[in-house]
């Protein structure tokens, strides 16, 4: 029996660190095969995509956000909105500018 003092937490099988640590890997290395290939435009939105699935694995997994409480999910949601608003104000900024080469 458990005792009432006893913090409770949530125990992660270690099977789900070697897949997750094994998806990283593959995404490191999709990274890379990504930037050998010229896909014009499209390589930065690519490689944002990849970068940002390997990050929600990193919050999720092994920063125990999983199974965190609502108050620290929201925290986390907020920030990839602002994360996202940044980008998508960047990229307009950059994308309407003028560019003259003299």
């Amino acid at each position: 029996m458990a005792d009432i003092h006893e913090a409770p937490h949530d125990v992660t099988p270690l099977p789900t660190y070697f897949f997750v640590f094994i998806a990283l890997a593959a995404g490191t290395l999709l990274t890379w095969y990504a930037s050998t290939i010229n896909l014009g435009w499209a390589n930065t939105p690519i490689a944002l995509f990849i970068a940002t699935t390997k990050a929600v694995l990193v919050i999720l997994f092994f920063m125990h956000v999983i199974h965190s409480t609502r108050l620290t999910w929201v925290v986390i949601i907020a920030s990839f909105v602002w994360l996202g608003m940044l980008f998508v104000l960047t990229f307009a900024d950059y994308l309407t500018r003028f560019w003259a080469i003299d």
